[in-house]
């Protein structure tokens, strides 16, 4: 399947945002109770617009259908969409803080294709060339094992609170960049 990935921009935030409810609904079933998703979809999981007005954002897009999105952050926020309380949209320093990875989903019909992979790597790519060397991410279940895969490093993971007393894993992982990641 030939892919493109474009600069996610504003006009596509509805078709971001049912593409993250679908894959989140799907590809979470193993890892978390429904309760723990559709609770994490309305108040963590989703779209974070500041990513797309900072153009590091990213759609995978084939033919007219987007099957991918993701991106980085310059910014201190390490996860969460525009609905999470916590944010803290300071500026990180790429000499001394680690670029953040945010917010990937590809579209279930689309899993295990190398999508998510090249997602990945287009955005370290773009960290690199913004001066930063470390990495680093808060992953869901599902998530983290891509990450796992592309050389990320696990810490312990930790229960985040999505409601009164319903809590969702999160693991913490990250990276050091030693070189500019290649696209294969």
């Amino acid at each position: 399947m030939k892919t493109n990935i474009l600069p996610a921009q504003l006009a596509h935030t509805s078709q971001i945002e049912a593409l993250i409810q679908l894959s989140v609904r799907e590809l979470s079933q193993l890892d978390y109770t429904t309760e723990q998703i559709e609770s994490a979809l309305e108040k963590v999981l989703g779209l974070d617009t500041q990513l797309i007005k900072d153009q590091t954002y990213f759609i995978l897009q084939s033919g007219n259908e987007i099957v991918g999105c993701g991106g980085w952050s310059y910014r201190k926020t390490l996860f969460g969409s525009d609905n999470r309380q916590q944010r803290d949209n300071g500026v990180l320093d790429p000499k001394i803080d680690a670029a953040k990875i945010r917010a990937f989903f590809i579209h279930p019909h689309h899993v295990r294709k190398g999508l998510g992979k090249q997602l990945l790597m287009y955005c370290e790519q773009q960290a690199w060339d913004r001066g930063f060397t470390k990495l680093e991410l808060g992953a869901t279940l599902p998530g983290q094992r891509l990450y796992k895969n592309f050389g990320y490093i696990a810490a312990a993971p930790y229960d985040y609170e999505i409601a009164p007393n319903l809590y969702m894993p999160i693991v913490p992982m990250s990276k050091t960049l030693s070189t500019r990641p290649e696209s294969e």
